[in-house]
């Protein structure tokens, strides 16, 4: 793959490129980076990363793949003004939240598209993603497509319906655990640790239990009775959770991502 081309240069776009390049997955040289009109923000990625400013929409004629990472109520404007310079040679990989495939292929025409939910853990290779192809993605591209998601992290393949169940968990799934070390920090603070203590403290520990899961070839349920000691401090905040309903919370929470998921394939 020669030329990768983001149209968009947003959060997501930065994670995949810094992600690829600190794995060299794809080469600086490789990746071309234009958006709307952020000039600003294109020069700080070739700055930072060695990527190169697509000057102009004619320059996407050669590109073996075009990543779709902008924002998904700017893609019907973006979709019409690529469709005099796309190549029918040229794959899709669309980043955008809820855009379906059959909506990218309406808008660029039928060839080899494929939807990743990744998550900005990307960055530092971390990412979990899922991604759903369609039947013009011949099993090379496949190979090549999970091969440089594998780079940044976890990728599975699901199908598309089930990326709006995705996008829910694992894609907004960092900003959920960052608000969650938000609260810690201000309920660890009102007993006289620093928030920096509280944070070294939190974030080893979520990533001390996120290694236990994957390590050990127990149920979460079983973990956590272990750690459960009856009339113990541990089942006092247990039964805190349980009595202002956290369960329902995180339900609520996951529901909600997942229907303005769907919101978005229509456009609403």
């Amino acid at each position: 793959m020669q030329k990768v081309v983001f149209l968009g240069a947003g959060s997501m776009a930065e994670a995949l490129i810094g992600g690829w390049i600190e794995k060299s997955c794809v080469l600086p040289e490789q990746i071309y980076v234009t958006n709307r009109s952020d000039q600003e923000r294109l020069q700080y990625l070739n700055n930072k990363y060695g990527v190169k400013i697509l000057s102009s929409l004619s320059h996407i004629q050669d590109a073996d793949l075009l990543i779709l990472a902008m924002k998904p109520k700017d893609v019907q404007t973006a979709m019409e003004s690529l469709q005099p310079y796309i190549s029918k040679d040229t794959a899709i990989l669309s980043v955008l939240a809820g855009i379906a495939i059959e909506t990218i292929g309406q808008g660029l025409g039928n060839r080899p598209i494929a939807r990743v939910m990744p998550n900005t853990s990307a960055t530092i290779g971390m990412s979990a993603s899922g991604i759903s192809f369609n039947e013009r993605v011949s099993d090379k591209q496949k190979q090549d497509y999970i091969k440089m998601l594998d780079a940044i992290g976890l990728v599975i393949e699901v199908d598309e319906d089930q990326l709006h169940a995705v996008t829910a968990l694992s894609g907004s799934g960092p900003a959920y655990l960052y608000y969650l070390i938000e609260a810690f920090e201000k309920a660890g603070t009102e007993f006289g640790l620093t928030k920096e203590v509280v944070r070294q403290l939190m974030v080893q520990t979520i990533a001390g239990s996120a290694a236990m899961l994957q390590a050990i070839n127990e149920e979460p349920d079983e973990l956590r009775r272990k750690v459960t000691s009856p009339g113990g401090t541990t089942e006092a905040g247990i039964r805190a959770l349980e009595e202002n309903h956290f369960n329902e919370t995180i339900s609520a929470c996951v529901k909600s991502a997942e229907a303005r998921s769907r919101e978005l394939a229509k456009g609403i």
